[in-house]
């Protein structure tokens, strides 16, 4: 066994032992345990079809794809293939570009998006602590070069969303340690916990223009999980993974420890409908039933797309997928479109993400079962590539970054 497999098998052991909890009563009967979350030593393409978009895919590798385990960077800090970077690799897996971070420092959330009409390069830079990030969203050039920072409008951003909007805006998430009492999801009452935090900021000016508190508009008793992460003190009953805007520009914001989908009016605040959860506005269809998503976005003005991570590591309910849920807000009914699942059955105990492709297949990043795919629109897969460690989300693109 190679220095690097034995250094991968003991970053797993790690994994497995203090977040996945590996036979745990926690764990659901006759339901799969978390997909093993060491893949290759190196990104590994197994299946690369003609069927398979042409292209480019971005990723981020390193600590923060495992944010959420305490000692995890320790364990990585001797696996020069799961070093923090942002990558970029050819269908064929091969590495085109590559951004380092300082040392110290984790990167996630890697993409390319529009900033004032021209394509950027974006994504988040900072530590990573108790499951969530603590740093900055950076916007670069095509060649890289940083052009702009943000922050939560003071506040650190998070390692979870960090989305531009076509007219200026970013969409930011980030965390705040606040006192609380937690006796009514059975913590102490003069405890600690995370609020999540929803904020919209004008990226020329950096003002504020919204900022949507988790715990201010949702009871702590619609938690759906003990939230309170290992080794540590402080509750963590919502954490927010995702924002992105609704066909009438609203927020739609998904909360992994509350298995719930928000929609929230962007001028007030207000929650216009939730989807799934203990109190879901929709009834939910036959097939509509997930739980610890990731990734919840609009695929047309009446269907959302999310990825189901369908375990949160302690508690495993099946297989991870990718659902494309209908929604019908005059009757109130919620219908499952598709439900797509991985050949071999992954399941991801934290992240992941779904991205269209212009030839109609969907991209899958599929968290911490370390895999990225593509899938047509009947459902075959046909590219399929394994990474050393996960990645928070993959993203398709048509360009790479060139040097200056």
């Amino acid at each position: 066994m190679t220095r690097i497999a034995r250094n991968l098998r003991r970053v797993a052991a790690t994994l497995v032992a203090t977040s996945v909890g590996v036979g745990a009563a926690s764990t659901a009967s006759a339901a799969p345990l978390p997909t093993f979350p060491i893949g290759a030593p190196e990104y590994t393409v197994d299946v690369n079809t003609p069927g398979a978009a042409p292209g480019y895919i971005y990723y981020s590798n390193g600590v923060s794809a495992a944010a959420l385990v305490p000692g995890a960077g320790k364990a990585l800090s001797d696996v020069p293939a799961t070093a923090p970077a942002n990558i970029v690799v050819d269908k064929a897996g091969h590495e085109v570009w590559r951004y380092t971070p300082p040392a110290g420092q984790d990167v996630s959330n890697f993409r390319t998006q529009t900033y004032q009409g021209k394509r950027v390069l974006t994504w988040w830079q900072g530590g990573t602590v108790g499951g969530h990030g603590s740093g900055a969203d950076y916007i670069a050039d095509e060649h890289g070069n940083v052009i702009e920072t943000l922050d939560a409008g003071g506040a650190p951003s998070d390692v979870h969303e960090f989305r531009l909007t076509p007219d200026g805006r970013a969409l930011i998430t980030s965390y705040q340690e606040v006192d609380a009492d937690l006796s009514a999801i059975g913590g102490p009452k003069n405890g600690t916990m995370y609020d999540t935090v929803a904020t919209v900021v004008d990226v020329a000016t950096k003002r504020v223009l919204l900022r949507w508190s988790a715990a201010e508009h949702v009871p702590l008793t619609d938690t759906t999980t003990p939230g309170k992460l290992p080794g540590s003190d402080t509750y963590d009953p919502y954490h927010m993974n995702s924002i992105a805007l609704d066909p009438d520009g609203n927020l739609v914001i998904s909360m992994r420890d509350t298995s719930t989908v928000y929609d929230v009016d962007i001028h007030t605040g207000a929650i216009n409908w939730q989807l799934g959860g203990l109190h879901s506005t929709f009834d939910l269809g036959p097939g509509v039933a997930f739980a610890f998503q990731h990734d919840a976005e609009f695929a047309d003005p009446s269907t959302l797309r999310l990825f189901n991570n369908n375990s949160s590591g302690f508690q495993t309910l099946g297989v991870s997928s990718v659902q494309w849920i209908h929604l019908d807000p005059a009757d109130h009914r919620a219908t499952l479109v598709r439900n797509q699942t991985h050949p071999d059955g992954l399941t991801a105990f934290a992240m992941g993400d779904a991205q269209p492709l212009p030839n109609g297949n969907t991209l899958v990043g599929w968290g911490m079962a370390p895999h990225i795919s593509e899938f047509g629109p009947t459902g075959d897969m046909v590219y399929d590539a394994r990474l050393p460690l996960g990645t928070y989300r993959a993203f398709p693109a048509d360009w790479a970054p060139t040097p200056n």
